[in-house]
């Protein structure tokens, strides 16, 4: 007895895996997050049963699965992005597994990625940042002291916060207490990938006035760091001519 939760990447149905893409199309019953989920990937399966997780609490999402697996039927619980990212499967594996059904992940595309590509940067930018720092800012869900935003802002390399567009002028004000210059460069992705797709791009001094003015709330990214606008930066010792070894590819 197996549920298979699988990353359905960030919005654009075609950025999903191959393997995401057969279990799908096998599926007798999908759990979608509903609020979330480009809905065209749910055509790749018109005969599934299929239930909006957005309007379930976690017994009832945990009770429809167990069912249908008893039932020997194939069931796939489709998050939005990677399901290791702000996913909450954490709970939804130990009740699962209490009941001794056994839980696949499928990796999927986050939005982190999307996003980064739509921006043409990178986020590991040689001489500028080499660290990638994933957060959100302090809402209902408690973060850890060492962990809040104005404790990473410290280090100051490329930092990528989730849900955090309605907290903007919170989340700028902790940057900055943290040690970025109001200077820094700063991006918000809504909707990576969806054709709704819109980018955002300001310093930290003026993004929340920029974000606000375009409406932004919700399902966005904000990336913040000089990777964005690098001022220099080295080339990569990878393709150097001078540079011999067996990682080059």
């Amino acid at each position: 007895m197996k549920v298979y939760i699988v990353g359905a990447g960030p919005g654009d149905k075609e950025l999903i895996t191959l393997k995401a893409l057969k279990l799908i199309k096998e599926a007798d019953v999908i759990v979608y997050a509903g609020s979330l989920i480009n809905k065209e990937i749910l055509n790749y399966n018109e005969k599934a049963e299929k239930y909006d997780s957005s309007r379930l609490n976690l017994e009832e999402i945990i009770n429809i699965m167990v069912d249908a697996v008893k039932k020997g039927k194939k069931v796939v619980r489709l998050h939005t992005g990677d399901p290791s990212i702000y996913g909450a499967i954490k709970e939804q594996i130990d009740e699962l597994e209490k009941r001794g059904i056994e839980v696949e992940i499928i990796p999927g595309v986050s939005s982190l990625f999307a996003a980064a590509a739509s921006l043409k940067v990178e986020l590991t930018l040689p001489d500028v940042s080499q660290t990638v720092i994933i957060t959100r800012p302090e809402g209902r869900t408690k973060v850890p002291e060492k962990e809040k935003i104005k404790e990473l802002a410290k280090h100051r390399s490329t930092m990528v916060i989730f849900l955090g567009a309605s907290l903007i002028d919170k989340v700028v004000n902790e940057l900055i207490e943290g040690g970025y210059p109001e200077e820094t460069p700063v991006a918000v992705v809504y909707k990576a990938s969806w054709p709704e797709e819109k980018i955002v791009r300001g310093t930290l001094k003026d993004i929340a006035e920029k974000v606000k003015r375009e409406n932004i709330e919700r399902t966005a990214l904000i990336i913040v760091g000089d990777i964005l606008e690098p001022k220099k930066y080295s080339y990569s010792k990878l393709y150097d001519k001078e540079f011999k070894h067996s990682y080059r590819g």
